[in-house]
Parts: structure tokens; C-alpha cells; sequence
């Protein structure tokens, strides 16, 4: 396990770290790609993203539907299924950990990837509609549009989408969803994980089974009521703290450019690794550029490529300009981000490591050995104790949840903690910051205190909901990569293995589920932001052609 760790760390840096030197600073390659698509859509065409969100919005909620038009669902279905995987747990959990690495400026990038996401998903939405195939059911999305857009020399670039995106959906689009579910209710409950993960892999079995029909229905219901119940709970704490809106706002603007040293002084303050970290959770959670969305929006019923378009480019305002930026503002106005609470430390489960400082001011993993303990800290020159998952510092450890009682002895190679009188324990207790969806809970429960203690199974039942809302919506992504590959036979058996990796992804460590969800979550930009760069005059020719004719004014 510790060399898979390895790996998949050193393609997480070479994704989202390694890319072009500025002065002492690295812009990562992946950065510099989606962003430079994204301004490049933007500039094609005419600032869309501005232009015509209202139109979007119309064409969303059925103003001009036809059910005689060719597809499988209608544009309200396919917007809501497509939500239902961007509008989940990077709203929840990846917002939360934006702002724990790369402080409230990362918000500000979270926007700036979302206004270039719009264009983005615009022109992938269309292209997906363009090129889609129609026949007992619908197929699209850019293995699609690669082949037949670029032509049958690019087949290659093509099947390369299609193998990463069916390996992104057993991961982000699955496991993580699985993983967040299970430590949640383990945090609040002690629910065992592979009863959080049984329980979750049933649900989403019952549905995905069903193919897109019951897909679009469950989701058409879900969706709208799982962001009505949280933004509500989130607009209820704006509305008591709306003394910090003003502050809080110019602390984004403020960090975002001149960010402040990191929570636990890790040389978070960079400039770029506040930007990175902006950018990274925010396609994570809108999901504009990595291909996905557009498998969905293929399915609606439309002659018109861009009206199906312009839905695609309302996501990324719903899920990042206005779901995100709500959670940011009750994480960052009730302070909890910086706040250290009491934690267990599962010392058997992995929680904590044995890390040493850098060069660089933040820390480094080290071979796990025993660790010599005296009244709460480590012998001097050894080093700094970190939770695995948080990976900052931990001040003190204690034997006893009130923390009263300060751990001296030695923590042991498996995992057991043998205090200097001889006792032994499997838990210890830390003074630690919050991250992922446990910020976000502490968030809620802080800003709803006034009305009683609640605010954080808000959060949980948006969690459990959000989640499995998107295992659902992926595993459609998924069997569509795995018909484009394999043909009709192969989309059952991919169902099956999908539901078997969601109960596998609830168990898995946590670090590693998400940095290797990150790694796939890059490498699939590659492709598809090529075909878009490739493509963009033909989505420029298809936006153009429809907004003279107005074929709306005619339903």
C-alpha cells in the first residue's frame, strides 16, 4: 500500500503541480490548458457565458420543449442528471477543502474556472449534441465528437477519452461519493463503512439498472430537492451573520491575490497554490472541460445542438457561482476554517503520520517507525506529528476526549499507542483543524447554533443525498464510455462492476481514493480540451447559425 501511495502522489504533483516556471513559481500545465480553453471559447464566442445564461435558463425549464424531437429525455432531465453529478460532494466536501489548503482566495479562482467553465461546457454540450449517435438509445459526448468531429485518425484520441472517463467515473464519480458518505457517518455516528457502503451501493444499484429512462425521473426529483434543502439551511446563517457578507467578501478578494500564511504555516500562502487549489476543486465540482456532462446532455430532445448548449452552460453557474459560493461564505464567515476542535485520532486506521519539514516550509511523509511521545509532542528533532488526512501539524496529543490528559510513551508500528504506565490505546485525541465535508458540517452546526444543535445533519442527509445522487449520474457517463468501447454487451457488466467499486470505495483510505480521483480527473481534460481547441470553429458556426435563425421563436 505504501508504494501504490507513492505513486499515486507523484502523479498527482506531475497533474496538478508540474507544468511552466514563473519566476520561483510553477503555473501547472493542467491550469494553463483549461483556463486557456476556456478564455479561448470565451473570445469565439462573444462572451456566451453573459449573452445568453437567460436564454439557457428558458430552454432549461421546458419553454420550448417538443417531445417529438429525437432523444431520450427532455432538457429539464438531462440538466437535472448532468447536476445531479456536478452538484454533490465538491459542493460539500471540495469547497471546504479549497479553502483549508488554499485559504478564501481560493474561492476567487473557484469563480474565475466557473465563468470559463461556462463557455466551456457550452461548446461541449453542443459539440456532444452535434455529433451524437441516435438509434434504439442515444450515445454522445466527446469520444463521439473526437471521432467523427476530427475524423477517424483521431479514433485513438477518442478511445483514450473513453477508457480514463469510464476509470473517473468508478473513481470521483463513485468511490469518492462512497468514501465522503462513510467517514461522514462514521464521524457522527460510528456507522461501520461497509455498512455505509452496502447501504449506498444498494441505492444506487435500484436506479442505475433502470438505464437513463429512470435515471432522468429519479433525478428530475432529487436534484432540485437536495439544493433546495441546503442552499435554504446555507441562506438561513448568510442571513444571521450578514454583518460579515462585506468582510467576508473582501477577505476573498484580498486572499486571492495576496494570500496569508497557510492555516498551520505548510506554505499555503503561495500565490499559485492558492490559484491551484481554486481551480483543481473547482472542475472538480462543475466538472466543465473533463467531458462528462456532455454524455448526459447528448440524450435530450433537440434538433438544435445549441439549445441544448446553452442548458450546459447554466451548470456551472448553479453549481459553483451560486451553490459554492454559499458554502464559502458560511465556511469563512463562522470561522471554522482556521478553528481547531477536539478529534480521535484512529491510530490503527492510518489517521495519523509521521511527517518531517521541507525545505520548502511545509512537510514531507516519512517512514513510519515507532514514535517516542513526551507529555503530547514528539522527542525534539524528531519531527511533527499530522493527521493523514489533513496533513497539518497536531500540537498535542491526549489520551482522553476532554483532553485533559496529556499521552507520554511510544505509538507503536501497528498502530497502538503504549503509554509510559504500561496502558495501551487505540485512539488518541488531538487538538485539529477540519477539512472536506467535516468543515463544512462544523460550519453549519456553528451558524445554526442559534436554533438549536441540528445545523450539522443538514449537512449529512445533503451528503448521503448528494452523493449517491452522483454515483447515479456517473454510472450513466461510465456505461456509455463502456458501449462506445466494448458495444451493447459490456454496459450491463460495467454496471455491475460499478456498483461492486462503490461498496469498495466506502472501505479504501480516503487520501488515496481522492488524490488518485485528482490524477484521472486531470488526465481526462487532456483529450477533450484538445477536441474543443480543435473543434472550436464548428462550435462558433453552430452558435452562430442558431442565434440568426432563432428556431426557438418558432416552437
Amino acid at each position: 500500500m505504501d508504494t501504490f501511495e507513492r505513486i499515486v502522489n507523484a502523479l498527482t504533483y506531475f497533474m496538478w503541480s508540474a507544468g511552466i516556471p514563473v519566476g520561483s513559481e510553477t503555473i501547472p500545465w493542467i491550469v494553463v490548458l483549461l483556463l486557456g480553453t476556456g478564455a479561448l471559447l470565451t473570445v469565439r464566442l462573444s462572451f456566451i457565458q453573459f449573452r445568453k445564461l437567460g436564454h439557457g435558463f428558458a430552454v432549461a425549464l421546458g419553454r420550448y420543449d417538443d417531445p417529438n424531437d429525437p432523444g431520450d429525455v427532455s432538457h429539464f432531465q438531462a440538466l437535472t442528471t448532468a447536476l445531479s453529478a456536478t452538484v454533490g460532494i465538491g459542493n460539500i466536501a471540495g469547497v471546504a477543502i479549497a479553502i483549508h489548503w488554499g485559504g478564501p482566495g481560493a474561492l476567487f479562482w473557484m469563480w474565475i474556472t466557473a465563468i470559463f467553465g461556462m463557455a466551456v461546457k457550452f461548446g461541449e454540450v453542443t459539440l456532444a449534441q452535434r455529433y451524437r449517435e441516435v438509434g434504439d438509445t442515444v450515445a454522445g459526448g466527446p469520444m463521439y465528437y473526437i471521432e467523427r468531429g476530427l475524423g477517424s485518425g483521431w479514433k485513438w484520441l477518442a478511445v483514450t477519452f473513453a477508457v480514463i472517463l469510464g476509470s473517473t467515473a468508478f473513481l470521483n464519480g463513485n468511490a469518492v461519493q462512497a468514501n465522503t458518505v462513510a467517514d461522514s457517518l462514521s464521524s457522527a455516528f460510528g456507522v461501520p463503512m461497509w455498512v455505509s457502503g452496502l447501504v449506498t451501493a444498494s441505492l444506487v444499484a435500484g436506479v442505475i439498472l433502470g438505464g437513463i429512462q429512470r435515471i432522468g425521473r429519479v433525478t428530475a426529483v432529487l436534484a432540485p430537492a437536495m439544493a433546495g434543502i441546503y442552499l435554504l439551511a446555507a441562506l438561513v446563517i448568510v442571513a444571521m451573520n450578514l454583518g460579515q457578507v462585506g468582510p467576508t467578501l473582501t477577505l476573498i478578494f484580498q486572499e486571492a491575490f495576496n494570500p496569508s500564511a497557510g492555516i498551520a504555516g505548510t506554505g499555503v500562502g503561495a500565490f499559485l497554490v492558492t490559484m491551484m487549489w481554486g481551480v483543481r476543486q473547482g472542475a472538480f465540482s462543475n466538472e466543465a472541460g473533463q467531458g462528462s456532462a456532455p454524455i448526459a446532455h447528448a440524450a435530450a430532445k433537440t434538433s438544435e445542438p445549441v439549445s441544448e448548449g446553452v442548458v450546459g452552460l447554466v451548470e456551472p453557474f448553479i453549481d459553483t457561482i451560486v451553490i459554492i459560493t454559499i458554502t464559502a461564505f458560511v465556511i469563512i464567515s463562522t470561522g471554522v476554517w482556521t478553528e481547531r476542535i477536539e478529534t480521535e485520532i484512529d491510530l490503527a486506521g492510518g489517521d495519523l503520520t509521521f511527517v518531517v519539514p521541507d525545505a520548502e516550509g511545509g512537510f514531507v511523509q516519512a517512514p513510519r517507525g515507532p514514535i517516542t511521545v513526551v507529555r503530547g509532542q514528539p522527542l525534539d528533532g524528531v519531527g511533527e506529528l499530522t493527521l493523514a488526512w489533513h496533513e497539518l501539524p497536531l500540537t498535542e496529543l491526549f489520551v482522553d476526549a476532554e483532553m485533559a490528559v496529556l499521552f507520554t510513551g511510544r505509538i507503536r508500528e501497528d498502530g497502538v499507542a503504549e503509554s509510559s504506565t504500561g496502558a495501551t490505546y487505540s485512539s488518541l485525541y488531538a487538538p485539529a483543524v477540519e477539512s472536506g465535508a467535516p468543515l463544512t458540517m462544523l460550519a453549519f452546526r456553528r451558524g445554526l447554533a442559534p436554533l438549536g444543535d441540528w445545523g450539522h445533519h443538514v449537512v449529512l442527509l445533503c451528503v448521503l443525498l448528494f452523493a449517491v445522487s452522483t454515483a447515479i449520474a456517473w454510472s450513466y457517463y461510465g456505461d456509455r464510455c463502456a458501449l462506445y468501447l466494448f458495444g451493447p454487451r459490456a454496459v450491463t457488466p460495467y454496471r455491475i462492476a460499478y456498483v461492486g467499486m462503490h461498496f469498495l470505495g466506502a472501505i479504501f483510505p480516503l487520501t488515496i481514493i481522492w488524490n488518485l480521483g485528482s490524477v484521472f480527473l486531470g488526465a481526462v481534460m487532456v483529450p477533450n480540451l484538445i477536441a474543443l481547441v480543435l473543434l472550436n470553429g464548428k462550435i462558433r458556426e453552430l452558435s452562430v447559425s442558431y442565434f440568426e435563425r432563432k428556431p426557438w421563436e418558432r416552437s
